[in-house]
Order: structure tokens, then C-alpha cells, then sequence
């Protein structure tokens, strides 16, 4: 790995050793970038280098192995779904994922499942309650689906340990504001519990998908501690907007930067600014294990924006450690 220091300010712009810019908003600070792995083998060191404990990556899934065999098969065939191929990266077992995780330094490993029909959640939330007692470092997670019993099932996977809530708007084809999540919402709301939701509309938009339901939903409850999946894309100042407003609303980086989604969901203009200012609102997620890309390529594209080691250490660690409870 090259340890190759750049001096920007976050408008991208080099500058010399000291120099402050000003600008009519802000002052742009300048920023010491480290840069980032280029290959898996090379991520513990990266992470080494920046003093950080570990990764805190909220956004990685483990399905059930049926049900992971129907992802698969799923973006095998993303050349017709989404007009490019999907490679997947890291089609190991089970057991093999694990350990590359653990190689790769994260320091708890979650197990995100999102169910996309009735009945389906109580079955994920078995199964990744089980995970979670099997495996040391997995992060006890749970889902849900707008149907009966579901504030019952949800209280039951609490009472249980679970840390991390996932929901997918798309797949789900369900509103997030669906009243029937009502007293949902309020039972995480209270517990302060995170939830990652994938409401963006890439890499496919859907009924409900953009940030109009998320308006509707916190307008309702405030409080809620949402962690918006692919930084939201390709509505990314629409999220970025309810971050700055909301003190719960975070953003994952899942695929956001990387060469592969750069083609289809590229930042809009000045967003880089936003996501300087957004520094303890920005979590990492991953979405290993069906990414396209090496890991390494997403810490790789977070680092060349130039942001600062600082930005990184809290995108990388502080951030994702403080909404899942972990420590140094």
C-alpha cells in the first residue's frame, strides 16, 4: 500500500502545507488524506495506520443459505434486471465470509435480513437470532414487515438482544409511513435502536422509494435513529437534507464512491462539501457480501475524496461504534 498524503480543502482543491482557504459559507479546513488500500491484504494495515480499533461496518448481510443461494441468482442475472453485470465477489460459505471479516478487522459483524412478504420476518428474525449465538463477533440484528402482530414480534426480537433493525422499501414494496409500522416505529424511536432502510431509488426505484416517505414518517416520529442506506442514492441531497435536520438520520456509504456505482448514481455537485460538514452523521456500509468490488475498493473510495483521516476515522469507526454500542 502506498501512504501517499495529499493537502486538500474539501472543495477538493490543493493547498499548501498551513493554508487555510476561506470561502463565503464556511472555512474549508485543510485536510491530510491517507491513502486508501488497494486490496483486501491491505485494509488491517490501513486501518492500523489510522489508530482506529477496527471497522464498524452496519451494513453487511447473512441470510439464510437457501436464501442467500436466491440473491445470487438474482444479480446473476442483473445484466437484464439492470442493464450491467453484478459480479459477485465474495460467493465463499458461510464460514468463509466470516473469516474474511474478521481478517478484514471488523469488530462486530452484522447479519442484515429484510423480509418482502408476510410471515417472512418472524422466520429471518429466528434465524439471525441464532446467528447471533453462534457466531462471537456477529452484531444481533432483526427485520420487519407491515403486517399483524409485527410491533409483537419486533418487541419480541428487543427482549431477545437484538441491536440493529433492517428494512428494504424496495424489495418490501411497502411505504416506510405504512401505518401498520406505527407502533414500530415508536418502540425503536423510544429504545433509540437503529435502523438501516434502503429507501433510495438506485440501483432500481420503486413505489415507494425517494425521500417523500421518509419526510412523512419523521414528521411523525423525530426521534427515530434511521440510517439511510447508499448514502441515499442517486437522491442524495434529499437525504442529506433530512441528515442536517434530524439528529437521528445517518448515512451509510454502501457502494456510494466507487467506480461501480459512480456509472449509474455519480455525486451531484458540491456534495463532497456536504459530506465534509456531515462528518458525524456518515457511517460505513458495505454490503458485502454481494458487492461487485473487493471491500478494500469502498474504504479506497471514501479516502479519495479527500476529506481528512479524521473524516475517515469517524466514518470508518467512531460513527458506526457509537449507534452499535461497541468499544475500543
Amino acid at each position: 500500500m502506498t501512504s501517499m498524503l495529499v493537502r486538500r480543502d474539501v472543495h477538493g482543491r490543493a493547498r499548501g502545507p498551513g493554508t487555510v482557504a476561506l470561502s463565503n459559507r464556511m472555512r474549508a479546513i485543510v485536510a491530510v488524506t491517507t491513502a486508501g488500500p488497494t486490496s483486501d491484504d491491505e485494509v488491517a494495515g490501513y486501518v492500523a495506520a489510522l489508530g482506529l480499533p477496527g471497522l464498524a461496518d452496519v451494513h453487511v448481510h447473512f441470510l439464510p443459505p437457501a436464501m442467500q443461494r436466491q440473491v445470487w441468482t438474482y444479480f446473476d442475472q442483473a445484466g437484464t434486471r439492470y442493464g450491467m453485470a453484478w459480479p459477485i465477489t465474495y460467493r465463499q460459505s458461510e464460514d468463509e465470509r466470516i473469516a474474511i471479516l474478521r481478517g478484514l478487522g471488523l469488530r462486530a459483524i452484522p447479519a442484515l435480513t429484510y423480509a418482502h412478504k408476510p410471515g417472512m420476518a418472524v422466520w429471518l428474525n429466528s434465524w439471525t437470532q441464532n446467528f447471533a449465538a453462534r457466531v462471537p463477533e456477529a452484531l444481533h440484528c432483526a427485520t420487519f414487515y407491515p403486517e399483524p402482530g409485527v410491533v409483537d414480534y419486533v418487541e419480541q426480537a428487543i427482549g431477545a438482544g437484538a441491536r440493529l433493525f433492517k428494512v428494504h422499501v424496495e424489495v418490501g414494496g411497502f411505504a416506510p409511513d405504512d401505518r401498520a409500522l406505527e407502533p414500530v416505529w415508536r418502540v425503536l424511536a423510544q429504545r433509540r435502536l437503529p435502523v438501516v432502510i434502503h429507501c433510495g431509488s438506485a440501483p432500481l426505484a420503486g413505489t415507494h422509494t425517494g425521500p417523500a416517505g421518509i419526510r412523512r414518517l419523521l414528521s411523525r416520529q423525530p426521534d427515530l435513529t434511521l440510517i439511510i442506506a447508499h448514502l441515499g442514492m442517486p437522491e442524495y441531497d434529499d437525504f442529506a437534507d433530512l441528515a442536517e435536520h434530524y439528529e437521528g438520520v445517518h448515512l451509510d456509504t454502501t457502494m456510494a464512491g466507487t467506480d461501480f456505482s459512480n456509472r449509474f448514481a455519480p455525486f451531484p455537485p458540491g456534495y463532497r462539501a456536504r459530506l465534509a460538514r456531515l462528518a458525524e452523521k456518515v457511517v460505513l456500509g458495505s454490503d458485502f457480501p454481494s458487492i461487485p468490488y473487493p471491500y478494500a475498493h469502498q474504504l479506497q473510495a471514501l479516502a479519495r475524496l479527500d476529506l481528512g483521516d479524521d473524516w475517515m476515522r469517524a466514518v470508518l469507526w467512531s460513527n458506526g461504534a457509537r449507534l452499535l454500542g461497541l468499544t475500543a
